[in-house]
């Protein structure tokens, strides 16, 4: 009976960490929309809230790991559980990370509604986000109904986040090579578009996480990425 209380009690502190994992995952797609969204708009209103919207999610990726790591001193998981616990951990840090990239793009709106417009540049960036924010939201999903092959549909898609990024990148180069005035705007997008591909890599790590979560098959070495830039200008 007393093994069966504490399993419980583990099962019900469990839950509500992953409910803190959904809030922040909530939190955080939502910052890669309004992020990418205030870019296209000019929206410098938008970008502050961006912003200051991350705090929330600093603040949620600490609880979960206080609260983690009193799980693992006061209920000592073993095996299965205490991958479970340790995934929580990756995913949170993976949430943050990704808060972090959207909070560095709303930073360069304020610059960029200052410069003149560089093509269609914005709208494709955005439909890039686009596709971050939904890899997101199934890698969250996989999480949750434990689905591996969702995950893996995830890992394989931000192939196509890294082509969109190496088309963005010669884009930029070929602006800045036909008039030098583009240069300043150029270098701001590219490292917009940086900031979107490494997003994709962070969702990315989250469902490695829930493939190792339900296989206990570890992916991150056998990855391979499909951007091809040689050259990297203000890698943020």
């Amino acid at each position: 009976m007393p093994d069966q209380h504490i399993a419980t009690v583990f099962d019900r502190d469990l839950e509500a960490i992953q409910a803190r994992i959904m809030k922040m995952g909530g939190l955080v797609e939502a910052a890669i929309m309004e992020s990418a969204r205030s870019l296209e708009d000019r929206d410098e209103e938008l970008a502050e809230q961006v912003r200051a919207a991350d705090a929330a999610i600093d603040g949620l990726e600490d609880l979960i790991n206080e609260e983690t790591a009193r799980l693992i001193a006061l209920r000592a998981p073993t095996a299965v559980d205490l991958r479970l616990v340790l995934s929580v951990m990756k995913i949170a840090g993976n949430l943050e990370r990704i808060g972090d990239y959207a909070k560095n793009i709303a930073k360069r709106t304020g610059v960029l509604a200052q410069l003149r417009p560089v093509n269609s540049s914005t709208a494709a960036l955005r439909r890039m986000a686009r596709e971050v924010e939904l890899m997101l939201k199934d890698a969250l999903d996989a999480y949750i109904q434990r689905d591996a092959e969702l995950a893996r549909d995830v890992i394989e898609r931000d192939r196509e986040v890294d082509q969109m990024y190496n088309a963005l990148f010669r884009e930029f180069l070929t602006f800045m090579m036909e008039d030098p005035r583009n240069i300043t705007a150029c270098m701001h997008l590219h490292f917009i578009a940086k900031n979107i591909e490494r997003m994709g890599d962070h969702v990315t790590g989250i469902a490695e996480q829930v493939v190792y979560l339900v296989t206990g098959e570890r992916l991150e070495e056998a990855r391979a990425k499909a951007d091809d830039t040689s050259v990297s200008i203000l890698e943020g």
